[in-house]
């Protein structure tokens, strides 16, 4: 009764145990009644061969490259490229706070440029920027009443949806209720300005990867190859600075 039970357990099993372990079994052991009555004898361990699957085969994350500056200091200079790369994200970031703020506020109108005969000037520089009301900025252009007319157009061509009205020296700037569209809008420019910080970043990345390529005589391809890893390394944990920054003015502009 035993040998019998065994016997339609077994196909059971061998199932389950490759189910279990994703081994394949290349010898079939098979189970004979002893010449003992009454007992059951099982054969010695069978040969059997494993085969990893891909997931087995994965490769964990490949471990950090972390170079003391000094060491490399005569092929590049890590401590002032991370600055660079720290300024490309300082850079996002005053971005984000000029021109996607949505409080009213004079300094809501300090990015703009105005371009005049004499060069390119911010618009705070040639005017008085105040706050007649919450929705209402008056700039006083009596400094520089010749400027007027270009920045008018600058404040026109910006992305703020502005509407200028001139009196005299004075550009009266009503600032547009912040509905949902606006808030919409303002998002995508945060996607675009994200987006051209990286491609600063992707800039410094490959003006880096170029420098270390010029250093081939002299130093050999092993830590070349591992300065070039932790330049990628670098760039790496900035691009998710940047897409920090993002979902964070995001959600705030969003609501």
């Amino acid at each position: 009764m035993a040998l019998n039970h065994l016997r339609l357990l077994q196909p059971l099993l061998c199932r389950s145990l490759i189910s279990r372990s994703h081994l394949v079994v290349t010898a079939v052991v098979n189970v004979r009644p002893s010449a003992c009555a009454g007992t059951v004898c099982l054969p010695a361990a069978a040969p059997c061969r494993f085969y990893g699957t891909k997931k087995d085969k994965a490769k964990g994350p490949s471990a950090k490259v972390n170079i003391k500056s000094a060491l490399v200091e005569d092929i590049i200079d890590l401590e002032e490229l991370k600055e660079e790369m720290a300024a490309v994200v300082y850079a996002l970031k005053d971005d984000f706070t000029r021109s996607l703020s949505i409080r009213t506020s004079p300094g809501a109108l300090d990015h703009i440029i105005v371009v005049t005969c004499d060069g390119k000037f911010p618009l705070n520089e040639l005017g008085q920027i105040s706050m007649k009301s919450s929705h209402l900025l008056i700039i006083n252009m009596s400094n520089f009443p010749e400027a007027v007319t270009a920045a008018t157009r600058a404040l026109r061509e910006c992305s703020m949806n502005l509407n200028p009205e001139v009196d005299g020296t004075i550009i009266k700037v009503a600032i547009p209720k912040v509905s949902r569209e606006h808030r919409e809008n303002l998002a995508k420019l945060a996607k675009q300005l994200s987006n051209k910080a990286k491609e600063s970043l992707r800039s410094v990345r490959s003006n880096a990867v170029s420098q270390v390529k010029k250093s081939k005589e002299g130093h050999s391809e092993d830590i070349l190859r591992l300065i070039e890893k932790q330049i990628q390394q670098m760039t790496d944990d900035v691009t998710v600075e940047i897409d920090k920054q993002l979902a964070v003015k995001t959600k705030e502009l969003l609501g």
